[in-house]
């Protein structure tokens, strides 16, 4: 059976402005490299990691297939998990698509007089593939293969995962430069209410990948926290206990965001202020003598550490430290 996207969520993609990119594959402009070509602002992960903004595909190759069903995605309609004989297109073919998706999403801006046509013309050739768009990249079975592809052309790569393939993780080779696992909750009974997860043991995968995977990694880590109000946003001293076993090099704080198909589900007054995750930020810090070393009011997000690392916004490098 081919992976494919069904018929009524691409219609509804479509409409988001997603750019197809093959069969189950997708790209969309992110609200920063907008801002960013009209040099109104850039996303935070250029502040943290030094990433330009209008360099960035952000990207999928598995677009409508995911083991959680978060309440806080705001991503297009429910998710599935692919059978065993199910077909995808190989990382070659989808990176040529991304990339083409990507120029003709940017088509409009050139004539556009708010934007920076230097930067136009750079953006025809991203630096930067962040593969966390949409669906649970893992469960591409050629991730390693479209990571390395992405390497051979010159890009840096970040992989967003929900932590509970921790079996696919440990066998992915390359590793991406930089590699993001969602820590969703603090506690099982959080975990099970914020993910809905189709898997019965999806905690104790996400335990497994956080505490003995994670931390035998040779790369860039970062754990992400997406914090909702009377959801997960609660017992932080939990949070930095598998914070402190994972190794991590980074933890993101970040706020839900109440945009896209997440609004159908939760209340505008489930996203927390920054100063409410700065907060949240520093009582996670004070159980395990972390500090905050940056932060962005502009997308709710503090990121906190051990240390700070003077390799940290030189991500084109590929330098971090075990």
């Amino acid at each position: 059976m081919k992976a494919e996207i069904p018929e009524v969520t691409k219609k509804t993609m479509a409409k988001q402005h997603y750019g197809l990119a093959g069969d189950h594959s997708a790209v969309k402009l992110c609200t920063w490299l907008k801002k960013s070509l009209h040099n109104q602002g850039f996303c935070y992960k250029q502040k943290f990691y030094g990433i330009n903004s209008h360099l960035c595909l952000q990207c999928t190759p598995i677009a409508n297939y995911c083991s959680h069903n978060c309440i806080f995605c705001w991503r297009v309609g429910d998710y599935d998990l692919p059978d065993k004989d199910t077909e995808f297109q190989k990382p070659k073919e989808i990176v040529d698509k991304m990339i083409a998706a990507q120029q003709k999403l940017l088509t409009g801006f050139k004539g556009d007089e708010r934007t920076d046509l230097v930067k136009w013309n750079d953006a025809q050739h991203p630096k930067h593939a962040a593969i966390s768009l949409s669906g649970e990249p893992l469960l591409y079975p050629y991730l390693s293969e479209l990571v390395q592809e992405f390497h051979d052309r010159g890009l840096t790569t970040f992989i967003v995962t929900n932590g509970v393939h921790p079996d696919a993780l440990q066998k992915l080779d390359p590793l991406p430069t930089q590699l993001y696992v969602t820590l969703v909750a603090p506690d099982k009974e959080t975990y099970f209410r914020t993910t809905r997860s189709r898997l019965k043991d999806g905690w104790e995968r996400l335990v497994k990948t956080v505490t003995e995977i994670l931390p035998e990694l040779e790369t860039r880590k970062v754990l992400r926290l997406t914090l909702v109000k009377d959801l997960n946003m609660h017992s932080p001293e939990r949070y930095a206990e598998l914070i402190e076993k994972s190794r991590t090099h980074f933890v993101e704080c970040k706020a839900y965001m109440a945009v896209g198909c997440s609004t159908d589900r939760l209340p505008y007054e489930a996203m927390p202020s920054h100063d409410e995750i700065r907060e949240f930020a520093k009582n996670i810090c004070s159980s395990i003598n972390w500090k905050i070393i940056d932060e962005q009011e502009a997308s709710r997000v503090v990121l906190i550490a051990k240390k700070d690392y003077e390799w940290r916004k030189h991500i084109e490098k590929n330098s971090y430290e075990q």
